[in-house]
């Protein structure tokens, strides 16, 4: 099993370090808003310095589609969220417009998910719901729907171009400490971990493609592979199952506690919500 594992770490090192893109590395969208996609890490990181965005590994075409909203594919469903914000839904007779005055008011919201909202380890996916449920009186969305994930797309956009801010102290500290054990476990047939692929070989190449540091400042992501937005949870469960292990369910308290984690390793980044993909 092991030499499964040490073949498959030399597949992902078959090209030395490098990032794609273009020569300045600068994402700057619409022309206006400058995105920071290269930052110190921060000072929970043990074993990196800097930290770099997913868009920086992918290719000049992949990249150009985030330079420009009406080039990224992803705003569609940024689109299709702006009706379902004023949509009246449950039995309550009420829309999200109907307590939020305007979709704006989530400015820096999503730069500071997940987080501990009365005693829970609260994602965007559970704060939707949670209003879907109380104020609206609605069925609750499914985590990886395109109804669910264009709305946290939506509300992501507000916080574009902020920094990543998430708590990992005080009530946050043992689901942090929950997902840091997580990411360093290693599963599967392959025994493999996150930070196997996404810290100790980011930049070099696997299958077609370069390896990201993992980072999950733009999601949810358009991913060009799969013509639609992927949520956090659904990218953790793909790469877990990669590992050929038993995953874990979206929205289960182990994928909480591995985004918290994860989402702290961003901190200092731009939120790109949302990014393009390949």
């Amino acid at each position: 099993m092991k030499k499964v594992a040490i073949a498959a770490t030399a597949i992902a090192l078959i090209a030395g370090p490098t990032l794609a893109g273009p020569d300045d590395d600068n994402l700057v969208i619409n022309d206006e808003t400058t995105l920071v996609t290269e930052t110190a890490a921060p000072a929970h990181m043990e074993n990196v310095d800097t930290i770099y965005s997913g868009w920086r590994f992918r290719t000049d075409e992949t990249q150009a589609l985030q330079l420009d909203d009406f080039d990224n594919p992803a705003m569609i469903f940024v689109d299709q969220a702006m009706d379902l914000f004023n949509t009246v839904d449950g039995t309550e007779g009420k829309s999200c417009s109907s307590c939020h005055e305007s979709v704006e008011g989530f400015a820096g919201l999503s730069a500071t998910m997940p987080k501990v909202m009365n005693g829970k380890l609260t994602t965007m996916e559970d704060f939707i719901n949670g209003h879907r449920a109380k104020a609206m009186g609605a069925e609750p969305w499914k985590w990886s729907g395109a109804e669910m994930q264009s709305m946290v797309a939506l509300i992501g956009l507000q916080s574009r171009g902020m920094p990543m801010n998430v708590a990992i102290d005080g009530e946050a500290a043992p689901y942090w400490e929950q997902g840091k054990e997580m990411y360093y476990t290693r599963y599967g047939q392959l025994e493999l971990s996150c930070a196997n692929c996404h810290e100790e070989s980011y930049g070099q190449m696997i299958r077609a493609d370069h390896l990201s540091q993992g980072q999950i400042n733009g999601f949810p992501t358009y991913r060009l592979k799969q013509a639609k937005l992927i949520s956090r949870h659904n990218r953790f469960r793909g790469c877990i199952r990669d590992t050929r292990a038993e995953t874990f369910a979206e929205g289960s308290d182990e994928f909480r506690a591995l985004e918290l984690y994860v989402a702290s390793r961003s901190n200092g980044l731009s939120i790109e919500t949302p990014a393009v993909r390949q």
